[in-house]
C-alpha cells in the first residue's frame, strides 16, 4: 500500500505560492504638492531617488515583474532613476489623484498573464521587503484580496487578485484609490499583520522628510 505525504497547506513566507504570477505595481506619480511641488519619486533616499528604493523593496520581496506608474516630471524620473528592469507606465492624469494612477497601473497589467497585483506607494520607505513578502505570501488565486495591517489597521501594500481589477478601476477616483472597493469587500480581505517589521508613515509634508536617509 502506497502512502502519500500530505500536501503542505501553510505556505512558507519566503517562498510564496506562484509568486511569479503576482506583479508589483508601484504608484509613483504624485507631484508632492505639500512638499513644494517636489515629485515624491525624485526625493533622495540613501543617495538615490526614492522610486528606485521602492522598486528595490518590491524586488527583494520576490516580485519578478514590476510596473511603475509615473506622472509628475516623468521624463526627469526616467532620466535620473535606474528603472531598466521595470515596465514604466505614464499617467497623464496624475494630478487627478491616486485613483487615476491605480487605474493606469491595473490597465497596464491587463493581458500580461499576471494573476494579481501587489500595490505599493512610493512615499512609504518605512515598509521594507519583510512586510511586502508577507503580503505576497497571501496570494492564492485571481480572487485573492489581502492587505498589510499595522496593529490591526489596514494599510499598504495591498494585493488585488485579477478578478477584482475591473471593480477597483470602476471605483478608483480622486485620491481615494481602492478605499471604496476595499470598504465594500471588508469581510473578504485577508489582513497580514506587519506592525512588527515595518512603519507605515507617508512622506507628505516637509516635516516628514526627517524619515528619509
Amino acid at each position: 500500500m502506497t502512502h502519500h505525504q500530505p500536501r503542505k497547506k501553510t505556505p512558507d513566507a519566503a517562498h510564496p505560492p506562484d509568486a511569479s504570477e503576482v506583479a508589483g505595481l508601484l504608484l509613483a506619480a504624485g507631484g508632492g504638492r505639500r512638499l513644494g511641488g517636489r515629485p515624491k519619486a525624485l526625493l533622495s533616499h540613501r543617495g538615490r531617488p526614492l522610486v528606485e528604493h521602492a522598486v528595490g523593496v518590491l524586488r527583494a520581496a520576490g516580485c519578478t515583474r514590476i510596473h511603475v506608474v509615473l506622472g509628475a516630471e516623468s521624463a526627469t524620473v526616467r532620466a535620473r532613476a535606474e528603472l531598466a528592469d521595470c515596465v514604466l507606465v505614464d499617467n497623464p492624469d496624475w494630478a487627478e489623484g491616486m485613483g487615476s494612477s491605480l487605474r493606469a497601473g491595473l490597465d497596464s497589467l491587463t493581458g500580461t498573464g499576471a494573476k494579481a497585483a501587489l500595490v505599493s506607494l512610493v512615499d512609504q520607505p518605512g515598509i521594507g521587503p519583510e512586510a511586502v513578502a508577507r503580503v505576497l505570501a497571501a496570494h492564492r488565486s485571481t480572487g485573492s484580496l489581502a492587505a498589510a495591517a499595522y496593529d490591526g489597521v489596514r494599510g499598504h501594500p495591498v494585493l488585488f487578485g485579477a478578478d477584482h481589477w475591473p471593480g477597483i478601476a470602476a471605483t478608483a477616483t480622486g485620491d481615494r484609490g481602492a478605499r471604496a472597493y476595499l470598504r465594500a469587500h471588508d469581510d473578504t480581505i485577508t489582513l497580514v499583520e506587519c506592525g512588527d517589521v515595518a512603519r507605515p508613515y507617508d512622506i507628505d509634508t516637509e516635516a516628514d522628510l526627517v524619515h528619509l536617509e
